[in-house]
């Protein structure tokens, strides 16, 4: 599901290259400088820590520090039902508090973390996809739009935006097929939407997350996230994201295509591209992802991940493609399970360490890191965190920058936190099992709790 507002209706590696992996490696963790509660957390780098430490963090009980600030009400409030989670002192490698830590379970959309960072990984910041047009020479009524697994190709009229800020327009594609046409009428649109192999749907997602609005299917041609409505993050979607593409494409080639039939099937051979739009850079669509926790993006993103590599695009391509491209950070994944790019499957498994510890390089923003630290929510602040951390807990606000997750059977919460003795914590908390939407309330309490402690967090 998608979360925000009050539930922000809630990756063969080739070529990643050697300058992601001496940045990983040269990762070094610092200090929060926060000028007032509206201003984005910020590391300052020193040379404390690099990425390998990170994957090894040490007891708290190696430290003379007098750790005796619990949360231990907080951490049994039965809200959490079955509650894991872990704080790591960011500067030391220290376990602060551990609750299962190690033990891999269901993400929810915190492994849009995952997904991010593979993305930027093996795509980096400034890929653009670009959707093309093609032209039959054969039958020069014939033209052709492939789908290249940009979901926020827009139909959408100037002037006006989708969530997606800035996306490609179909009308600026018609116009430039129309010109490249010189007068020549379409008569058959043909729409190859065989980019991605395998089901468009994961079998273990709920139908609901369709109808209700937080996933797409997964296709390689459609628009506007195939959103009913093209300017709302939850809005209904469809079983025919293709064929709407298809017929809104059609209507933007307007009297150019008027008796044109629409569909579907695959590029013939030897048909030469003759318009072109390009979607806005990856970079743009991580920090939208993780603001809103947009799963179709997420879904989207894991696939061009796979395609990169040299695998299908398909959902079982996963587990494998991300995995490889998490290589880059010298974080074992051995007992990671992917199931989708997006969190939304029950059977994802990752555990809270795994997310504490990537959320480590995170907050060094250096290299590809800053776009996920620029994209992430800040406590009573932004995106999907706007409206937590408010009432008792407000004296954290503007002080955890984490994402968030929510799915029928759980919520967690992984990320960063600039405590009040300005230690600098990293922490994943995952509620499970039997939960009701406040247990949003319980882990924001516990976080809280977190954030006061600091250095001083008990694990007792």
């Amino acid at each position: 599901m998608s979360e925000g507002k009050e539930k922000f209706a809630y990756f063969k590696q080739v070529g990643i290259g050697a300058a992601a992996g001496v940045a990983t490696l040269a990762l070094i963790i610092g200090g929060f400088s926060i000028s007032g509660s509206a201003t984005r957390l910020k590391a300052e780098p020193s040379n404390s820590a690099s990425a390998s430490d990170s994957a090894n963090p040490t007891p708290a009980a190696t430290s003379s520090v007098a750790r005796t600030c619990s949360v231990a009400t907080q951490a049994a409030d039965p809200r959490l039902a079955n509650f894991s989670g872990v704080v790591i002192n960011a500067d030391t490698d220290e376990v602060l508090f551990d609750r299962n830590g190690d033990t891999p379970a269901a993400t929810a959309s915190t492994m849009k973390l995952l997904t991010a960072t593979a993305a930027l990984q093996v795509l980096g910041p400034n890929y653009r996809v670009e959707t093309k047009v093609y032209q039959d020479p054969a039958t020069p009524g014939t033209i052709y739009l492939v789908g290249a697994g940009d979901p926020t190709l827009s139909r959408t009229v100037n002037g006006k935006q989708s969530v997606y800020k800035d996306a490609p327009k179909l009308s600026d594609l018609a116009v430039a097929v129309t010109a490249a046409l010189k007068g020549q009428a379409v008569s058959k649109i043909v729409l190859d939407s065989t980019l991605f192999s395998g089901p468009s749907w994961e079998p273990t997602w709920q139908r609901t997350e369709q109808t209700q609005g937080y996933m797409s299917e997964v296709t390689a041609l459609q628009v506007d996230g195939d959103r009913q409505t093209p300017g709302s993050e939850t809005s209904p979607r469809s079983t025919t994201p293709v064929a709407n593409a298809g017929r809104w494409f059609k209507s933007a080639l307007g009297a150019t295509a008027s008796g044109a039939t629409v569909t579907e099937g695959k590029l013939a051979s030897g048909a030469t591209s003759i318009a072109s739009v390009y979607s806005q850079p990856i970079s743009q669509w991580v920090k939208h992802m993780l603001l809103v926790s947009d799963n179709t993006q997420a879904e989207f993103l894991a696939r061009l991940v796979s395609l990169k590599e040299g695998f299908d695009g398909s959902f079982t391509s996963l587990n494998a493609a991300i995995k490889m491209a998490l290589n880059s950070t010298m974080l074992s994944s051995s007992n990671v399970v992917i199931k989708d790019g997006s969190g939304l499957s029950d059977f994802n498994s990752v555990a809270p360490s795994y997310l504490a510890k990537l959320s480590k390089l995170i907050l060094s923003a250096q290299g590809n890191y800053a776009v996920i630290y620029q994209g992430l929510p800040i406590s009573h602040e932004s995106g999907s965190l706007a409206s937590r951390f408010g009432g008792d807990n407000l004296d954290a606000a503007g002080h955890v920058i984490a994402k968030t997750g929510w799915i029928k059977h759980g919520y967690t919460l992984a990320g960063i936190i600039s405590a009040k003795d300005n230690t600098h914590l990293v922490f994943a908390v995952y509620a499970l099992g039997n939960v009701q939407d406040n247990a949003k309330d319980a882990i924001d309490a516990l976080v809280t709790g977190f954030y006061r402690c600091g250095n001083t967090l008990s694990n007792n």
